[in-house]
């Protein structure tokens, strides 16, 4: 945190607790990413049940997610970080003693919750405390618990798992969220900032009008569509691996992309601040493109590696971006919410990846799936293009880096 020059001790602090909060969490999710699909797999599942299951883990999430949004609006961001890590810690804990599949998909979607509520929070209290014109620097920093967590969790967990088996890795991903809920007991959040009368009169946080919002549409639906190749990666890259019979630990794969994405954010965010977010957003949703492209041809350990490379410098440039945006259009008192449906796009994306995906994975393999999915980012690239400014003209600029976000709020 030296870096962004923050003299305020409190403050640095805060954000250092925050920070080890978060990376704690994120160790937690991740450390079951290369091994919960085969687990399912292992108990008798099909290729079909092995999405569904995998995306039940977003049903929690789009149930729960505007709630939650809500609730860190009207009672703080603090309570809802807590309800997130308490789920991650109880989930692991249903896994190691489940054997079946609907008991497995129940416990993914209780899963889901623990998302829907740590990175609502988590977003809305960085920015909270993030000077305004230091936003989307300290964003982005903030936002590197994401890919060091995405890299320590599926390498320990991978590793856990082959040496030790099931149980150990599920009490490791607890042990992680209960030290994470540790941290969090510690940071201290600034007050809550009420709506003004004028705002509650016009409704300004109805869920539909918030969402039909120009200035949320665009990118709410640019997170659906990545949210569908991000989560076609981590429900089948495992299985598609294992299925070209390449000698690659799929941990090896999360981490490659975790690497990446660390790397990015070290960059973009403090530009972004300079120079605008749109350009960053696009570099993201291309290299999604690219990657689930690189995917469908992969035939050796090095093409699987360099997919997974590009894949994490799309989300370590487009997730930080998005919430850089967010923020830039949003006031504190409707933050949560705003943040809670934009993301939401992230959310249904994943829930249509298992199920849908899967289907497609049956009847054409998982090559050709990973094909159509590249196919579908390209539409998110058309939207953000056409959709993010006022005008086409103002959209166009605005995406290449070369015009100012038309529905980016004066500092209040």
């Amino acid at each position: 945190m030296d870096a962004l020059h923050i003299s305020d001790f409190k403050l640095r602090r805060n954000l250092l607790i925050l920070f080890a909060a978060g990376l704690l969490f994120w160790s937690s999710m991740a450390s079951l990413l290369p091994t919960l699909p085969l687990y399912i797999q292992h108990i008798g599942a099909t290729k079909q049940q092995v999405g569904v299951t995998m995306g039940s883990f977003a049903i929690g999430l789009l149930l729960f997610r505007p709630y939650l949004g809500k609730l860190a609006d009207e009672r703080g961001r603090k309570l809802v970080l807590i309800i997130g890590i308490l789920a991650a810690a109880l989930a692991p804990l249903g896994y190691a003693v489940a054997t079946s599949v609907p008991v497995l998909m129940a416990l993914r979607a209780f899963h889901g919750i623990s998302i829907a509520a740590f990175t609502t929070a988590f977003s809305a209290l960085v920015t909270d405390i993030a000077p305004s014109h230091k936003r989307g620097e300290i964003i982005g920093y903030m936002s590197l618990v994401n890919p060091i967590g995405m890299a320590i969790g599926p390498a320990i967990g991978g590793y856990l798992q082959e040496i030790a088996g099931y149980m150990p890795l599920f009490l490791l991903a607890t042990t992680f969220a209960i030290l994470a809920l540790l941290c969090t007991s510690q940071v201290l959040t600034p007050p809550l900032v009420a709506p003004t009368h004028s705002e509650i009169i016009n409704h300004k946080y109805k869920f539909w009008q918030i969402l039909l919002n120009p200035k949320v549409r665009a990118p709410t639906l640019v997170m659906l569509l990545v949210g569908l190749a991000f989560g076609t990666i981590s429900t089948f890259a495992p299985l598609y691996i294992k299925s070209t019979k390449v000698d690659l630990n799929a941990g090896l794969f999360y981490t490659a992309a975790a690497i990446t994405s660390f790397s990015i954010r070290l960059l973009t965010g403090k530009i972004s601040d300079r120079i605008g977010r749109g350009l960053f957003i696009t570099i993201g949703i291309v290299s999604y493109s690219a990657s689930m492209l690189i995917l469908w041809q992969a035939s050796s350990a090095a093409h699987f590696l360099l997919a997974a490379s590009i894949q994490g410098i799309g989300g370590g440039t487009l997730i930080p971006m998005i919430v850089a945006i967010m923020a830039d259009r949003s006031r504190p008192q409707e933050r949560g919410r705003i943040f809670a449906l934009c993301i939401s796009g992230f959310d249904i994306g994943i829930a249509i990846a298992g199920p849908v995906l899967g289907s497609v994975a049956d009847q054409v393999g998982y090559r050709n799936m990973f094909g159509f999915v590249g196919a579908l980012t390209f539409v998110a690239i058309f939207i953000f293009f056409t959709q993010s400014s006022k005008s086409l003209r103002g959209s166009v600029l605005f995406a290449l880096g070369r015009g100012r976000d038309a529905y980016a709020l004066k500092e209040i």
